[in-house]
């Protein structure tokens, strides 16, 4: 699984604070906080159908993880959203797009480490791209990384950050081993998240999860909880080892750039049947129709 150059975002438009500006031109300051120490924080969120699903709950976090690490201010939730409409607007975009959204501490007055040299900022940038869910939905393969996940007293993986170093050395082991993603463990070697998904595996009609204690409070998770709990289907959120998801009767992994996608191999193990089962798909399947009828209506 490797995304692909979509001809569609040939001359996007990108955000970067009040300015529109095309893809090619468009850049950031070396002496920004991003780029001086990835003292960043951000979303990704889905238009569909000229809506985005959740972006209120998005932004709410964006918030949190901003105050956490003491940025001096961040735009308003009006604000913000104002200019992704206008970036939407700009790439005429309605449905099928990915947005980043990147809000730095903003400008050092000189290079380093300290957020007293940030005295001017945050800068927030908006890249909206036609972008399809990325994951194939006949399943994919995990590989174990040997990269551990963050503890609360190391760098809190509630704070939603741009400090992904983790996350890419454990790609990069999926990639080496031919893998489509890393399943990586938490510090007392449980299942915590894949290198950019939140984990889900099913033991009979019991839907199971990780704790947040070593993973991000991932927004479609907390959605696929969400109709667990409407639907009458019973979950178990705690902590589960690399035994439990290879025994378990399906695995599927969650996340806003490909909403739920089934897991059939970790580490040459096949999951279940070794096909999609049928709480992926039924879970999908509703999440999908409340992403297509709820959320913030922006292009229209």
């Amino acid at each position: 699984m490797r995304q692909q150059f979509d001809e569609r975002n040939r001359d996007l438009v990108v955000g970067i604070d009040d300015a529109l500006v095309h893809r090619d031109q468009a850049g950031i300051s070396p002496f920004d906080s991003a780029v001086q120490g990835g003292d960043a924080v951000w979303e990704g969120l889905r238009l569909h159908g000229g809506r985005i699903f959740k972006l209120t709950e998005h932004l709410a976090r964006l918030r949190r993880s901003a105050h956490a690490l003491a940025f001096a201010s961040v735009p308003s939730d009006e604000e913000i959203t104002e200019r992704i409409r206008a970036v939407l607007a700009a790439n005429e975009m309605t449905d099928d797009v990915h947005i980043r959204l990147t809000l730095t501490r903003g400008v050092k007055i000189t290079s380093g480490m300290d957020p007293r040299l940030n005295e001017s900022g945050p800068t927030l940038i908006v890249l909206a791209e036609f972008k399809s869910p990325v994951y194939d939905d006949s399943g994919i393969s995990l590989v174990t990384s040997s990269v551990r996940r963050h503890r609360p007293d190391s760098l809190d993986p509630k704070i939603h950050h741009n400090n992904l170093l983790t996350s890419i050395l454990a790609k990069i082991e999926a990639n080496v081993a031919g893998a489509d993603d890393a399943l990586m463990l938490d510090d007392a070697g449980f299942v915590a998240e894949t290198n950019a998904t939140n984990v889900f595996h099913v033991v009979g009609d019991v839907v199971r999860t990780s704790t947040t204690r070593a993973c991000p409070e991932g927004i479609t998770r907390e959605t696929i909880l969400e109709i667990c709990a409407a639907s009458g289907i019973e979950t178990v959120v705690g902590d589960f080892s690399l035994t439990d998801v290879y025994n378990a009767d399906e695995v599927f992994v969650t996340g806003t750039m490909g909403g739920v996608t089934p897991v059939t191999t970790i580490d040459g193990r096949t999951i279940g049947t070794g096909a999609p089962g049928p709480y992926a798909a039924r879970l999908s399947a509703a999440y999908l129709d409340r992403t297509s009828r709820e959320g913030t209506v922006l292009t229209g």
